[in-house]
């Protein structure tokens, strides 16, 4: 079990890791709040538990279903496109009323960006489902260790990145924020764009 366990963090951390929307989101919401990653991370949890439980109880052929997939695809990078232009604006990005409120709008972050992610999708029913039926050989206790253990990978590295980004856009300035900000905007359009192109490429 501790071994398996072990394996999990090491996969876990080597996909959460990898630059994708949720990392962009958690970027674009930090400078306002150091804690923005904490509550991106319960928003992707939000989203996650309920699919390791779907693919847990059978629902892995339904997530392989083309149909749905392509879904996801083109819903998903519309979404991503349509937030990576609203924060484009820079200097109301670097003032968003996200001070007044930043739990909901960090956690709704989080789960739009996993949600409408079909490569987080494809992850689950790939990397995910083998890891999930691993856990399963350890009965119902060892797929709820998994499940903790995986989504405590996400919640460390997401509020570490916020943590960051909060006191570094402090002491780089508010132009090295505005990029910053400008960027994660960029990352997101970039990403929409792709989920669309690669969406239509399955179609034809």
């Amino acid at each position: 079990m501790l071994f398996f366990l072990l394996t999990v963090i090491g996969i876990s951390l080597s996909g959460v890791m990898m630059p994708g929307p949720v990392f962009a989101a958690t970027i674009s919401k930090s400078f306002n709040s150091k804690f923005a990653g904490s509550f991106v991370a319960i928003g992707h949890g939000i989203v996650e538990f309920p699919l390791m439980f779907l693919i847990y109880f059978g629902l892995y052929n339904f997530f392989q279903n083309q149909f749905v997939r392509i879904f996801l695809g083109i819903a998903g990078g519309i979404v991503l496109i349509y937030l990576g232009k609203d924060i484009f604006h820079l200097k109301s990005a670097a003032k968003a009323s996200f001070q007044e409120n930043p739990t909901s709008r960090a956690t709704l972050a989080g789960a739009v960006t996993s949600l409408l992610n079909p490569y987080f999708v494809l992850w689950w029913v790939t990397v995910g489902t083998t890891l999930i039926i691993k856990s399963a050989s350890f009965g119902l206790i060892g797929f709820f260790l998994f499940g903790v253990v995986h989504w405590l990978c996400d919640f460390f590295w997401y509020s570490t990145v916020s943590f960051v980004a909060h006191h570094s856009g402090k002491i780089w300035g508010e132009k090295a924020q505005l990029l910053l900000i400008g960027v994660s905007s960029l990352l997101l359009i970039s990403f929409g764009v792709w989920f669309i192109v690669s969406s239509l490429r399955w179609i034809a």
